[in-house]
């Protein structure tokens, strides 16, 4: 049984979807937003976590918002610290961005806030404590949910990136068959006006009893 969890967890490890990072946002007068981007497959749960250090008034005003790549917006907050959570599941295929921006508001000291943003999605994002309860599941049993619906989510963005690589392959060819047919009209062209040339000038040294 030791072995079997050992596997298990190896297993979780290795599919699973978390990110999680450590960094610091320096405040100043005019800040460029910060920004994390991370990838998500449609119908998935996407689950922020965000933890400030400081506290609010003190000299700095840290601003977030979570943003898709097709526009949609999922939070925004203004002036805050502490900790702060964003759950969303995903409209399409899309990658978002998490974004921070750290105001300067007080005097010319050197101000920083410390981030901690952790980042889950799909079965990693799920709350399993929850369903092991209402569902009545042994903690085997839920590793191997876990792990099943985490090898399933694998399998769905290899089949989505064997799709996207075949409709670029598709674009590609489509684009190569265009190039080679303008060329083949520029050529066909080229020589047309080449002969119009050819037989104009014949023409005129005719004309002038040169030949």
């Amino acid at each position: 049984m030791q072995q079997v969890k050992s596997i298990l967890l190896v297993l979780g490890m290795l599919v699973m979807n978390v990110m999680s990072l450590h960094f610091e946002i320096p405040a100043t007068k005019n800040p460029e937003p910060f920004c994390v981007r991370d990838f998500v497959a449609e119908g998935q749960l996407v689950v922020v976590n965000l933890e400030s250090d400081g506290y609010i008034g003190d000299g700095q005003m840290l601003s977030l918002y979570v943003r898709d790549s097709t526009g949609n917006e999922y939070r925004r907050k203004r002036d805050f610290a502490g900790e702060v959570r964003v759950a969303f599941t995903a409209p399409s295929s899309v990658s978002f961005d998490v974004c921070l921006e750290n105001v300067l508001t007080n005097g010319q000291k050197p101000l920083t806030r410390s981030i901690e943003l952790d980042i889950e999605s799909g079965a990693q994002a799920r709350d399993w404590n929850k369903i092991k309860a209402s569902e009545k599941l042994k903690p085997i049993e839920v590793e191997l949910r876990m792990v099943e619906e985490l090898t399933a989510e694998i399998v769905d963005e290899l089949n989505y990136l064997k799709n996207r690589e075949e409709r670029l392959r598709d674009t590609n060819e489509s684009t190569n068959s265009r190039v080679r047919n303008f060329s083949l009209l520029i050529i066909a062209v080229l020589i047309a006006l080449g002969a119009f040339q050819l037989n104009y000038l014949k023409n005129y040294f005719k004309s002038k009893h040169i030949i």
